[in-house]
């Protein structure tokens, strides 16, 4: 056996356990708040954003339209979005908070802070992962 077709030295695995199990501690605090974990993330750019094309979303969260549009639409029937043709560019949709959506953030606030209790780390040690993970995002985009 090669030492690069080892799973302990592959780094796809580590990336790939800690998101699920990071996404599994978000499970229970997103279901008290009625969203998915990509739900979630949506809220979380148009809570930065208050409004955002459909193509600007797809991009941040790289999701594809077909992960996309249903999960809009889901968002649109809880009354948390709601969609429009964009005026400068028909062919683009902008998606904006509703007044329900805007108040789902305070609920929300709670969830980074729970989250933060199970994740033992320091604060520099996070920052930093954060900051290797955000190169490596970029470099994997290309």
């Amino acid at each position: 056996m090669h030492k690069e077709q080892l799973l302990d030295t592959q780094l796809c695995f580590p990336l790939y356990a800690v998101s699920k199990e990071i996404i599994r501690a978000y499970t229970p605090l997103l279901e008290k708040l009625g969203l998915t974990y990509t739900q979630y993330l949506v809220m979380l750019v148009l809570w930065e954003e208050e409004e955002a094309q459909v193509k600007h979303l797809g991009e941040r969260l790289y999701l594809d339209s077909g992960t996309l549009t249903p999960l809009l639409k889901k968002l649109e029937a809880k009354k948390y979005i709601r969609k429009r043709r964009d005026p400068q560019d028909e062919r683009g949709v902008k998606i904006q908070l509703t007044s329900q959506g805007r108040a789902l953030q305070e609920e929300a606030l709670c969830v980074p802070q729970e989250l933060s209790k199970r994740v033992h780390l320091k604060e520099e040690d996070v920052q930093k992962l954060r900051e290797i993970l955000a190169q490596l995002m970029d470099e994997c985009r290309g």
